[in-house]
């Protein structure tokens, strides 16, 4: 069996910083340090080339746990559905009411970060909410 590798997920985008700090509030990630000879990953930035200068962004599970998460700039927005997306789990082991409660809270607190609520899927027993991300990538509260 081939051992596990770490995984890390990539975000194409147009404003990477940006999204990658909407990400740290919804998933509790941080900012990674600089790169070792900068004190900031501004004076970093401010290293490369004007082209690149804000290109890309990451954002890491500060217990090590959870993917590192990428974001890269791309020129072209988005225009269709994804086609893979996150489901930010906050209801595990909940169920009717209470597991519903429980998603309408953290969509309340993901709102005013940006986020978009899309639409409730709810069957009386299992329930998800489906929402956006600042630029518009699709996310479940499950």
């Amino acid at each position: 069996m081939a051992p596990v590798r770490r995984l890390q997920i990539t975000f194409d985008c147009a404003e990477p910083e940006r999204l990658a700090r909407f990400w740290c509030e919804v998933l509790g990630y941080v900012v990674p340090p600089p790169p070792e000879g900068f004190a900031t990953w501004e004076d970093f930035d401010r290293s490369l080339p004007p082209e690149r200068q804000g290109s890309a962004f990451a954002c890491v599970d500060p217990s090590g746990a959870g993917p590192r998460l990428f974001f890269q700039r791309v020129p072209e927005g988005k225009t269709a559905k994804n086609r893979m997306h996150l489901d930010v789990r906050v209801g595990t082991g909940l169920v009717g009411e209470e597991r519903l409660a429980a998603l309408e809270a953290e969509c309340a607190r993901l709102v005013p970060l940006g986020a978009v609520r899309v639409r409730l899927l709810y069957d009386g027993h299992d329930s998800c909410i489906v929402m956006q991300d600042i630029e518009g990538n699709e996310f479940c509260l499950d």
